[in-house]
Parts: structure tokens; C-alpha cells; sequence
């Protein structure tokens, strides 16, 4: 007598395979390197995730508690901030701690440092610390020591668009930019008043915050940003000619 195999479970069966073929081709197909991955943040508000990249709230700067401090190789001294990665559980490294098919996209926010006495953030070791609501999307609650990762470069997706907070006083100008799509990681940032005409070169004071000490006030402001990736876009007179310190002013357009 032939065995009654149920209609249910063959479905089930092809979903399970194409699923696992699909997991399979994403890996093959995108340029996944080898890593390691901890957390941090155990008990710590969400909303001061900013870190050494300044920004002053993951929420405010558009991308929520997906964030993680990267190991110095991956930091750049700061040009990474703001670069998105999409991160995986290495489950076939560490089966027991890895969550099936486990996936986060990460925004780098902070610097893990290294303490150069065999460190998971010695250089060259490229590790990412995740705050625990992204570590969690990837590795089983329970464990506190360090899972293999496989991560990839990926671009940003942002709601609304590019983000200016005014910071500084009088001749010193200070801007932090967030929410930035496309490769997310900015290069290079020009600063250009309403009645200077002319593109003043800003340069990086830490993280996403950029400098300029020229006396722009009371003037509109453009910015001209550049992404490592080589994009270039222009915000004209995004900022009103009535702006202060303290300011954000969000503009209507964005990196793809």
C-alpha cells in the first residue's frame, strides 16, 4: 500500500526549500565578508545610542535603535558614521547561538575602542558592538559572549529627507547632518549664505558634525554634501534667513 503523504506538508516542504534557496542566493550574491558581533546597551535608554558620531538621538536622526559601534578598521575615524550595513547570524559557525535566517540592517553610530591587548576591537578585526534590540533580531537572548557574523555594505532607506542641526555660537558654525540615505556616510560638506555666493569648504569636527568659521548669520544656507560613495547633492536655502542655534531644519530632498 502507497504511503498518503498530505497535500499540506509537500507545500510546506517546497516553501521551506524555496526559502532556503532564496537565503541562499541573497548570501551568494551580494559581497558578504566575515566579522563578530557583541552588544551593548543592556540597560540603557534607546535614545542615547548616539555615541562618538554625535548624532544627539537615533530616533530624531532617522533610523530608530539599529545602531552599532564599529571597531576602529571599520570607523574610519568617524567617516563611516552613518553607513548602513545589513548584518547575519554566522549560523553555520555557531549553530547554537545563532537565530535561523537572522537579519538586522545596522546604521553605524558609535566607535568601539580598541584596549590593544587582544580585544574584539583591536585592529585588524572587523567587529560591530550592536545595541541588544538589533543583536536580538540576529542571536538567542541568553548569550553574553561574541557570535560570527556575516555583514555587507547596503544604501540607507530614509523617510523624509536630509536633516540640519545648527549648533555652535556667533563666527563658529557647527552642523550635525542626519537622516541621510544612499551609502549614508558623508564625505565632504561645503556651506554657502545667501549673500556670500560662494561655497565655503566645512570640515569635519567629529562624527556627522561639521564645521565652518565664517559669520553666516541671519543669512539662508545651502549645503553641499557629498557621500563616500561620490554622490553629490545641493539644499538650497534650506535653512530660513531667521534661523538659531539649536535648529533643525529637514529638506525635501534625499540620496537614493
Amino acid at each position: 500500500m502507497e504511503k498518503f503523504v498530505p497535500y499540506i506538508s509537500i507545500w510546506r516542504f517546497v516553501l521551506l526549500f524555496t526559502t532556503c534557496n532564496l537565503f541562499i542566493e541573497e548570501i551568494n550574491a551580494q559581497n558578504w565578508l566575515n566579522g563578530h558581533a557583541t552588544f551593548y546597551g543592556v540597560n540603557q535608554d534607546p535614545s542615547t545610542f548616539g555615541g562618538a558620531c554625535g548624532y544627539d538621538n537615533p530616533y530624531h536622526a532617522g533610523f530608530g535603535v539599529n545602531t552599532a559601534a564599529l571597531s576602529s578598521v571599520l570607523f574610519r575615524n568617524g567617516q563611516a558614521c552613518g553607513a548602513c550595513y545589513r548584518v547575519r547570524c554566522n549560523r553555520q559557525l555557531d549553530r547554537r547561538w545563532c537565530l535561523p535566517h537572522g537579519a538586522v540592517t545596522v546604521t553605524a553610530t558609535n566607535f568601539c575602542p580598541p584596549n590593544n591587548h587582544g580585544g574584539w576591537c583591536d585592529a585588524p578585526r572587523q567587529h560591530f558592538d550592536m545595541s541588544m534590540p538589533a543583536f536580538l533580531r540576529i542571536a538567542r537572548q541568553g548569550n553574553e559572549g561574541v557570535v560570527p557574523i556575516l555583514y555587507t555594505r547596503v544604501a540607507c532607506k530614509r523617510s523624509g529627507g536630509v536633516r540640519f542641526t545648527l549648533k555652535g555660537q556667533s563666527n563658529f558654525n557647527m552642523v550635525m547632518i542626519s537622516n541621510v540615505g544612499g551609502s549614508g556616510d558623508i564625505k565632504s560638506v561645503s556651506i554657502r549664505g545667501s549673500r556670500t555666493k560662494t561655497w565655503l569648504p566645512m570640515y569635519r569636527n567629529w562624527g556627522v558634525n561639521w564645521q565652518s568659521r565664517n559669520d553666516l548669520q541671519s543669512q539662508m544656507l545651502s549645503f553641499r554634501v557629498t557621500l563616500v560613495d561620490g554622490k553629490t547633492m545641493e539644499f538650497i536655502n534650506v535653512v530660513p534667513s531667521a534661523w538659531k542655534f539649536g535648529q533643525t531644519f529637514a529638506s525635501r530632498r534625499q540620496f537614493n
